[in-house]
């Protein structure tokens, strides 16, 4: 769970999420490496006391920065191509769980064995307990197990609405009149909290 005045991603419980974190560090530090060597340049010529009148034209350092910033974004896209393919990539499920977000609430449903349907609602501030957490914790928790591929499907009953549990990695769409569907697998056992994240 993300804690106050840290600037790092939530501590991964899926291989999605940890594939997702190895790519965020990658590009970051490419980011940071442009980002140095570019400031590097900008204070180099500031202080700089020589000219060159007679440059009209430098092919080979037009070719540098037409092709080097070509092969950095693929460098960055490569990776993130592959992440992608692997979200979308659906295994045999071995639970099926469906989501549906009201205003205010999500309803759940599991419907592989006994079916079994609760609502969600957020504890009110003036209900919570001392180890509840604010607009986090809910009456009744969704119960997956861990070593497992889970399938889940959301829709939404009013609005559009988001299903997302950030230390999974999953963020899904739910639309009204639309069924989205995605899975996840948890390497540990835990609580992990969600949030509705359509803004």
């Amino acid at each position: 769970m993300a804690t106050w005045k840290t600037l790092l991603l939530q501590d991964s419980a899926s291989p999605i999420m940890e594939q997702l974190t190895f790519f965020h560090d990658h590009t970051l530090l490419i980011l940071i490496i442009i980002t140095i060597l570019v400031g590097q340049m900008l204070i180099s010529m500031l202080f700089n006391k020589f000219t060159h009148r007679f440059l009209l034209e430098g092919q080979l350092i037009e070719m540098i920065w037409t092709i080097l910033p070509a092969l950095i974004l693929i460098v960055i896209a490569l990776p993130s191509l592959r992440i992608l393919y692997i979200l979308d990539e659906l295994y045999s499920p071995m639970i099926t769980i469906k989501a549906i977000g009201h205003q205010w609430y999500w309803s759940y449903e599991y419907s592989d064995y006994k079916k079994i349907e609760f609502d969600s609602y957020m504890i009110q501030s003036n209900e919570l307990k001392n180890f509840n957490f604010r607009l986090l914790d809910v009456d009744n928790r969704l119960v997956v197990p861990f070593n497992s591929q889970i399938r889940i499907l959301t829709t939404s009953a009013d609005v559009i609405h988001s299903w997302a549990v950030p230390s999974l990695g999953i963020k899904i769409d739910s639309t009204p009149g639309r069924l989205n569907q995605t899975n996840f697998f948890i390497n540990r056992a835990g609580l992990f909290f969600g949030q509705c994240s359509e803004i």
